[in-house]
């Protein structure tokens, strides 16, 4: 089955780090850009950043900037996310997924827009 695995989410306290991972199984990404999502309790699924395929260009959302940093390493087929000043509101359920139409470049936030969603990994950030 062609997905991402993710992993590194846990507990932590307001103002902590953690860094999340994101294992392609089954295919190579090299030829893709790499979104993570998030889902909070009773929330939809909400961009967090994006990657390109070659690894020059790379976008957050508003809430993430500053704080959060994408990273991707083709040659391990995983793709990062290091998580630092965490606060409540980053409480959620994270996932990565591949958007093959998108030519490699970062196109958007819209989720039927990519593939290969994994089971996410969960990040409780509490005091």
């Amino acid at each position: 089955q062609l997905q991402f695995v993710e992993s590194g989410g846990g507990l932590v306290q307001p103002g902590g780090s953690l860094r999340l991972s994101c294992a392609a199984a089954g295919f190579s990404m090299d030829y893709y850009s790499i979104g993570w999502f998030r889902q909070a309790p009773g929330k939809g699924r909400e961009g967090v950043s994006c990657i390109s395929s070659s690894d020059t260009s790379t976008y957050y959302a508003d809430s993430v900037k500053g704080r959060f940093t994408i990273s991707r390493d083709n040659a391990k087929n995983t793709v990062y996310l290091q998580m630092n000043s965490l606060q409540s509101e980053d409480t959620g359920v994270y996932y990565c997924a591949a958007n093959p139409s998108g030519g490699g470049f970062c196109t958007g936030w819209d989720p039927l827009e990519y593939d290969y969603w994994g089971q996410g990994t969960q990040v409780t950030v509490f005091s």
